[in-house]
């Protein structure tokens, strides 16, 4: 069992419904457990769509699981913090390319080492994808110094 999403449920549901047409059991398991949208992003000043990637993540995040320590409160707590709905999967210049979200909007598949193709949670931590290990959080971080922590790792 993926999250709540049962194992028989879980064959391929992505392939043959719309981000719309999923319960919210489906929606939730899409997510591979990166962490890379939970980053601090820098917006290009003159067209605010230019996103940079930075090193530092929200202070609600767990670098060592990748998953927010108080998501259901998440929206409240922390004012920037935005709710991926299909519209916004299909609109958001700032998802990585990796998004499961992202991915299913531009039409394309899962990749095999997303958790829902691969049967194993840990799998995302493997491939390299989950920014585990590779951030510092955003209570130690000045917003000055946010340019200096840019990183190229993140699509």
């Amino acid at each position: 069992m993926l999250g709540n999403v049962r194992e028989a449920d879980v064959t391929d549901f992505w392939r043959h419904k719309s981000l719309e047409a999923m319960s919210a059991d489906e929606w939730e398991a899409l997510c591979d457990g990166c962490a890379r949208c939970c980053l601090i992003k820098l917006a290009d000043d003159d067209d605010g769509e230019q996103v940079e990637y930075t090193a530092v993540r929200c202070e609600l995040l767990d670098d060592r699981t990748c998953r927010c320590t108080r998501y259901d409160a998440r929206m409240r707590l922390v004012e920037d913090c935005v709710q991926v709905t299909p519209k916004l999967a299909r609109t958001a210049k700032w998802l990585p390319a990796t998004c499961a979200y992202r991915r299913l909007a531009e039409g394309k598949d899962l990749p095999i080492w997303h958790p829902l193709r691969s049967g194993d949670a840990n799998s995302v931590f493997r491939a390299g994808i989950a920014i585990r290990g590779r951030t510092v959080s955003e209570r130690g971080v000045h917003p000055s110094d946010l340019e200096c922590m840019v990183v190229t790792w993140v699509q």
